[in-house]
């Protein structure tokens, strides 16, 4: 492929960066693509193996036919030969009918089986079978079925390696691996990481309206030299969390903020083998949409009260007192008056003691009286507990 053909692929599969692996990678999926050869693609969790079998399958004679891909280590082992091949009715405990199998759904296209190496070694001889004949039988039944699918397999675990120790059939190892792609880790591709953290801040930004984020030459270099052990789904999520707490609101389109060392060393883990925090659905998947612009705004809202109490803070550093806290009642003028002479952390601590004080403990008055929110409350109290 030429660059141009290149660049034009990278574009509709929305991939970013100019690694030569990366370049080697992509040319040899169009280059296999009209072949049925059945291709391993291999490579660490995270650096994106999944969009391989999508650009094989477009550039196949299969590209009219069916694209399914399956997921191998989610599916239980109890069930992942029904999941695959289908069952008969009364096959098993809560079969009430007949179900079709992913394979005889993708005849005539392709089929994407990730995490290959999490089979049980029941399901690889009957994989094997299917890539040898075309054959399978579904669960419950005695009929031979037939099939015609081509199979792109992907594993971040070394397959060779679990062969040697008894874990994965040799003879499937070699059938799987007629063709074999590569995707280069993140830390092999330091030239693009800056490139794909531009990418992500930028859709992030887009999307809830904030400001992108470039970095200072310092804060490049932070991010490159780190290992990215999550490779690209971690750089997205880093991504995201960083515009999601350094950046303000954007007014226009073309305003951003610039971040240097220090402020991005906050988001890469001093340990190496620390990995960072994802943000992650309770489930343990991925965010939603609405779930991430809840949180956005949430953590935009928490800025703007932690903005507000320092504002505050100053204005009594300077001997000035906030709007709310000028006019004070007989009650609480004395107390008042003692706070002046303490330092300003003792004084917000006192502030909202003396608060609560006056209103029996009723954090929402509190609040409202002090003018700041109720989760700034909790928060001080919860540190005072732990002390």
């Amino acid at each position: 492929m030429d660059t141009q053909e290149l660049q034009k692929l990278k574009n509709k599969y929305d991939i970013i960066g100019n690694d030569a692996a990366l370049n080697h990678a992509l040319e040899t999926a169009v280059a296999v693509a009209p072949t049925d050869l059945t291709v391993l693609v291999s490579g660490e969790s995270g650096v994106g193996k999944e969009t391989i079998p999508q650009i094989i399958h477009q550039f196949s004679r299969r590209k009219n036919g069916k694209y399914l891909a399956v997921n191998c280590g989610a599916i239980p082992e109890g069930t992942i030969n029904a999941e695959l091949f289908g069952h008969e009715k009364g096959a098993f405990t809560g079969a009430i009918g007949e179900r079709k199998g992913y394979f005889e759904e993708a005849n005539g296209g392709t089929l994407f089986l990730d995490e290959i190496g999490e089979l049980p070694k029941e399901t690889q001889a009957m994989l094997l079978r299917v890539l040898q004949s075309g054959e399978y039988i579904k669960v419950g039944s005695s009929k031979v079925e037939k099939t015609d699918v081509r199979i792109v397999a992907a594993t971040n675990v070394n397959l060779y390696t679990a062969v040697q120790q008894g874990r994965f059939r040799e003879d499937l190892y070699y059938r799987l691996n007629a063709a074999r792609i590569t995707m280069p880790s993140l830390r092999e591709r330091k030239d693009d990481i800056y490139l794909l953290f531009r990418k992500f801040t930028s859709d992030f930004a887009q999307r809830f309206g904030l400001r992108k984020v470039s970095l200072s030459i310092d804060a490049i270099s932070l991010l490159k030299n780190y290992r990215w052990p999550g490779n690209i789904r971690q750089l997205k999520n880093v991504a995201e969390t960083v515009t999601a707490l350094e950046s303000k609101p954007a007014t226009s389109e073309s305003e951003r903020i610039e971040l240097g060392a220090a402020e991005m060393a906050k988001f890469i883990p001093d340990e190496k083998d620390t990995l960072l925090p994802q943000i992650a659905s309770p489930s343990g998947g991925s965010m939603n949409e609405e779930d991430k612009r809840v949180l956005v705004k949430a953590i935009l809202d928490l800025k703007g009260e932690v903005d507000a109490l320092s504002a505050r803070i100053g204005e009594l550093e300077s001997g000035a007192h906030p709007a709310r806290l000028d006019r004070p009642s007989d009650d609480d003028a004395e107390w008042q008056e003692q706070s002046e002479d303490l330092s300003i952390k003792k004084t917000t601590g006192d502030l909202i003691e003396r608060a609560l004080e006056k209103h029996a403990g009723n954090v929402k008055a509190a609040a409202a009286e002090l003018g700041i929110s109720e989760r700034t409350i909790y928060r001080k109290l919860a540190k005072e507990k732990a002390k």
